[in-house]
């Protein structure tokens, strides 16, 4: 699964990279979709689109109703989009098992980054020690703050 997204990205990458008018352009793809009863339109990325129907598939319903039970549980102040988003990720990570994730050969971000063709000559933007760079929390707190 693992290999299949920095696939994924590598092609979208390198087809961007074709062209400056490429970069310029969205890649937002904007589909209707009938949310609570009513017709609207939501703008996702391709894979989010593929996702989502695959989600739909395994759970034998719409995309339409997908996206309603979404809008139903999302806040007042979270977009639709933004909360769809959310939900694939978080259905994704319900669904993982630490078995899931050794057989996709999760577990060291050396392997990672070599899944992910870094060259080594962009190795120094990487910290050494994982202890040494700021946790989560950290950033959350800050972003609080500010």
């Amino acid at each position: 699964m693992w290999s299949k997204v920095l696939r994924l990205l590598d092609e979208k990458s390198s087809k961007g990279a074709k062209s400056s008018e490429a970069n310029s352009r969205s890649t937002l793809v904007s589909r209707n979709v009938t949310v609570y009863g009513r017709r609207t339109s939501i703008r996702l990325e391709p894979e989010m689109w593929d996702t989502l129907k695959d989600v739909a598939k395994k759970e034998k319903c719409s995309v339409h109703n997908l996206c309603t039970l979404v809008f139903l549980r999302k806040g007042a102040d979270t977009s639709l989009t933004a909360a769809i988003r959310v939900f694939l990720v978080l259905y994704y990570k319900a669904a993982s098992t630490e078995e899931g994730h050794q057989k996709a050969g999760h577990g060291s971000f050396e392997n990672m980054k070599k899944r992910a063709k870094i060259p080594e000559a962009q190795d120094s933007y990487f910290s050494k020690n994982p202890s040494a760079s700021r946790s989560d929390e950290e950033d959350e707190d800050e972003a609080r703050v500010a």
